[in-house]
């Protein structure tokens, strides 16, 4: 054994030992490590490797992507709701089952998107929509001013004044630098002595003369200030015979511009001139890179495919775009040589060439198209003579005799007795084109249409029109008991056919049909398809839909038949009969209403509200015995009614019966005895003077209606006429105290206060009232208003804030306060009131009264109108837009306001309730209480 040999050499390394770690020798890399170097296209070892895989690169290549691909699991990468970013099994197989799962998924998100889609357009444009609105264009914001342009007169546009030249005075009247030639020789005599003055004499920059910024004086360090094309190569020297002969050529040049060949003058043709300025401007609004790019395109779409129509067309108009007209045509010329199949082609070659040229390119298209209708229209429509037309369109029927829309211009041409022999002619040949079967129809007399319209509808069974306008046809000669059979026979014919039955489209001839004069076709077609695809539990609220969209689009007989029909249906229905009565009210003649009133009242004896339409028509209509009548039916019918016994006396007392009135009401009370009825004996006393039993009255009804509100009203005013001061306050709190809910029985204490000069009372009045009846607008709007009388507007201002904190949607507060704020400020106020209230009438009629206030009269009728449209019973608006129309409306105008506010009726409303309610109007008309309360209304606003 050697000793120098080590024991351990030839042993099994221990586990876990690492060659040189003892000595530090660690942290490099051998060859040994990593292999021998290879380079990127040698071959792999493998020689059964897959395509893309059979060189070192590809497979670092592929190493590097999977290295990419290894999915980041960090915590940073992961979130609560939707897991890891990425997906957790990228890196394993995509097999079948993958792809299959993957498609199904997307199916249900495509089906799930399509499904939500409508409702998500839906709220994107109502987002959209609410966006401009809160933040409108400029060009919106002054959009009623452009159209109050429309109004100005030429007068008034000369008259406008010319805006004054704000700039000042230099700016107004520049001294223009004056430029005096300098000599030649100048120029000669510096260049010879070839002198840079690089400084300036000290006396002139004293008096600020020649100091210039730039260094190194006069030297400038713009280069080219010297020209050299005007210096004789290798001298100094000026050539002045350049100079000459350059200055000698330009004026030539311009003088032969604008020479006159005739006269010799040297004038310029101002509208000449203009039109060259117009040529040379590219009427195209694109880049000019843009435009050879595009060119270019074409260019080669074109060398690609010569027989390509688009590409010739597209070229065309490109070039005619740009104002190279000629080129346009050229190019589409060519066109039709490589494309003479091309129809499209051809009419733009049409297009582009001029006149006649035009013609001869349609000839030319003729004879290579000789079935195209399109190319034949064109030809008509080139030519200017009528006769030519004429001839042009029956050559292309003698080619192509089943176009529709060629015999359709031809038959335009012709007289009505030429145009029927054409259409004779013309059925023939198209005969499945209904419009030209009805055309012939309305051409020939009676018989003869009626042979037409068969003939028609056994070339064509599938067309409803042809039945329409046979009924038409038959109402229009007299035979109208045949007009429900050929509706008839149309539908069972039409379903035979395996024609569907369209209740909107047969709906939409009926109204057409009522347009057009022929009422009972239109009333047949109405009862055949009314009850068609309805269900039975929707019928009645259909139809009366379908009754209202008839009247929106003004088919009165339409509506008409509808109620007839659905009466015919639901004869017991006192709703249908209300809003048939209503209709024939509106829209119908006064007999018409009593006949349909009268069918109602046998059919509903129990609807009150039919016996009293029916009184009040024949009341109005002067026929007082046959009301009377009318209301004795009514008795019968409906003992002991409240509301027949208050018409009856209304009807008494409005004919000045005062004593049978008395009678009546005794009977009332003594038979039917309610809260109203004895408000109506007491007001009855009250306003013919009869001031004790109007209170005895009362007193009376107080014991037995202690919480009518109204009661107690009559009771504080009766005592308040009568100058009882003490007596009317008493009356008003012990009301209060049995309805402490009522808001007049409050505001008519808190006036009574404060008209007796104690304002602190009426205020602490007003604040109780508020306390028990928190959120009450109306008493909220009496407070601000006590304080404003008093001349505290401040204290009125805060109120008004407060009111509008607890009652933020109330329009009678959001009006009010509007007027409350300063001039400059009330548009704004305005606005926040328009979003708050949007359709609250007194909103709108604050709007229109602040319109009139800035003497906008035609935006301030337009609010007018919308604020009695959508409350008619509002009787303020009606007044104030009377008065409205008193100052600035016509005759017409008014009377229109007046009688649409007769119609309405108006029961409500603070200025109207004060006049009509007054005991010295208890008896006039609602046109005079109109004229009353608009006289008591004062521009103060």
């Amino acid at each position: 054994m050697n000793k120098k040999k080590k024991p351990f050499l030839g042993m099994p390394a221990p586990l876990g030992y690492v060659p040189g770690l003892g000595r530090g020798a660690t942290g490099f890399t051998t060859r040994s490590d990593i292999g021998p170097a290879r380079d990127a296209n040698d071959p792999v070892d493998d020689r059964h490797a897959p395509p893309g895989k059979r060189t070192v690169g590809d497979q670092m290549k592929k190493s590097q992507a999977a290295d990419d691909d290894d999915e980041d699991l960090n915590d940073t990468n992961y979130d609560e709701f939707n897991g890891y970013a990425g997906s957790l099994f990228s890196s394993g197989p995509y097999e079948k089952d993958d792809e299959e799962a993957d498609a199904i998924y997307a199916a249900l998100d495509k089906r799930m998107d399509e499904r939500r889609k409508e409702r998500r357009e839906q709220r994107e444009k109502e987002e959209i929509e609410k966006y401009r609105m809160e933040r409108p264009k400029i060009q919106q914001q002054f959009s009623d001013l452009k159209r109050k342009l429309a109004e100005v007169t030429e007068e008034e546009w000369l008259s406008i004044p010319e805006v004054g030249d704000a700039r000042n005075k230099r700016q107004r009247n520049p001294r223009y630098e004056k430029l005096t030639p300098v000599p030649d020789s100048f120029f000669a005599k510096h260049l010879q002595t070839g002198e840079n003055h690089t400084s300036v004499d000290p006396r002139q920059t004293q008096f600020g003369g020649l100091n210039t910024p730039y260094p190194g004086g006069l030297n400038t360090p713009y280069p080219g200030g010297m020209t050299p094309g005007l210096m004789t190569p290798g001298t100094g020297e000026l050539d002045m015979r350049k100079i000459g002969q350059a200055r000698n050529t330009l004026m030539d040049m311009r003088l032969s511009q604008v020479s006159d060949s005739v006269s010799g003058q040297t004038v310029v043709d101002p509208k000449g001139y203009l039109t060259d300025l117009n040529s040379m401007i590219p009427t195209h609004g694109g880049d000019i890179n843009d435009i050879k790019k595009a060119r270019l395109l074409l260019k080669s779409v074109r060398e690609t495919n010569p027989h390509h129509p688009p590409a010739w067309i597209a070229s065309a108009r490109l070039e005619e775009v740009t104002g190279k007209l000629q080129v346009a045509r050229n190019l589409i010329m060519k066109g039709t040589e490589m494309c003479p199949k091309s129809e499209d082609v051809w009419l733009e070659a049409a297009r582009l060439q001029p006149g006649d040229t035009a013609k001869a390119v349609v000839a030319q298209a003729v004879r290579h198209l000789p079935q195209s209708v399109r190319i034949y229209i064109r030809a008509a429509e080139l030519e200017t003579d009528i006769r030519a037309k004429k001839r042009v369109l029956r050559k292309a029927l003698e080619h192509v005799p089943n176009s529709v829309r060629l015999w359709k211009a031809a038959v335009e041409l012709e007289e009505p007795e030429d145009a029927r022999i054409m259409l004779s002619r013309a059925v023939e040949c198209c005969p499945t084109s209904v419009e030209l079967w009805l055309a012939l129809a309305r051409l020939e007399t009676y018989e003869n249409a009626r042979k037409v319209l068969n003939k028609a509808r056994e070339n064509i069974p599938t067309d409803r029109h042809i039945w329409v306008t046979a009924a038409k046809l038959e109402e229009a000669n007299g035979n109208t008991q045949m007009v429900e059979k050929i509706i008839d026979r149309a539908i069972t014919s039409l379903r035979a056919n395996g024609v569907e039955i369209n209740r909107e489209q047969w709906i939409q001839d009926a109204e057409e049909c009522d347009k057009a004069g022929s009422v009972a076709t239109c009333q047949a077609v109405m009862r055949a398809v009314i009850g068609i695809g309805i269900e039975e539990e929707d019928r009645k609220h259909t139809w009366m839909e379908d009754a209202d969209s008839c009247v929106a689009h003004n088919a009165l007989e339409c509506a008409r038949a509808i109620y007839a029909y659905a009466l015919q249906v639901f004869p017991s229905k006192k709703s249908v009969w209300l809003r048939a009565a209503y209709f024939e009210k509106n829209h119908g003649t006064r007999e018409s209403l009593e006949a349909l009133l009268q069918r109602a009242v046998a059919h509903c004896p129990k609807a009150e509200v039919l016996w009293l339409m029916g009184a009040k028509s024949k009341w109005l209509a002067g026929d007082v015995p046959a009301a009377r009548s009318i209301l004795a039916l009514a008795f019968q019918a409906n003992p002991n009614s409240e509301e027949i016994w208050l018409a009856a006396v209304k009807l008494e007392s409005e004919n000045n019966e005062y004593e049978r009135a008395r009678r009546l009401l005794a009977k009332a009370r003594s038979s039917a005895p309610t809260a109203r009825v004895f408000m109506k004996s007491v007001k009855l006393e009250w306003v013919l003077g009869n001031i004790e039993a109007a209170q005895e009255l009362c007193e009376e009804a107080l014991k037995h209606y202690e919480d009518f509100p109204k009661l107690w009203m009559m009771k504080g005013q009766i005592e308040e006429q009568e100058g009882q001061t003490d007596k009317a306050r008493e009356a008003y709190s012990q009301g209060l105290k049995k309805c402490p809910h009522s808001t007049p029985l409050w505001l008519l204490l808190s006036r009574l206060e404060e008209k007796i000069g104690q304002l602190t009372r009426a205020r602490a009045i007003l604040e109780k009232s508020r306390l028990k009846n928190p959120k009450n607008p109306g008493l909220w709007l009496e407070s601000v208003r006590l304080e404003h009388r008093a001349g505290l507007k401040n204290i009125a201002s805060t109120l008004m804030a407060k009111a509008l904190q607890e009652c933020p949607s109330s329009g009678v507060l959001w009006s009010e306060a509007i007027f409350l704020e300063a001039r400059p400020q009330r548009k704004t106020k305005s606005v926040d009131a328009l979003k708050k209230c949007e359709h609250d009438p007194h909103v709108l009629l604050a709007v229109a009264k602040l319109f009139w206030s800035e003497r906008k009269i035609t935006k301030a009728r337009e609010w007018f109108h919308r604020t009695v449209k959508i409350d008619s019973d509002l009787g303020d608006a009606w007044a104030l837009f009377y008065k409205f129309e008193l100052q600035h409306g016509t005759e017409e105008q008014r009377e229109e306001v007046r009688r649409r506010c007769e119609n309405a009726e108006p029961r409500h409303g603070e200025l109207w309730c004060s006049v009509s309610k007054d005991i010295a109007n208890w008896q006039r008309k609602i046109g005079e209480i109109l004229v009353l309360v608009a006289a008591r209304i004062k521009n103060t606003f």
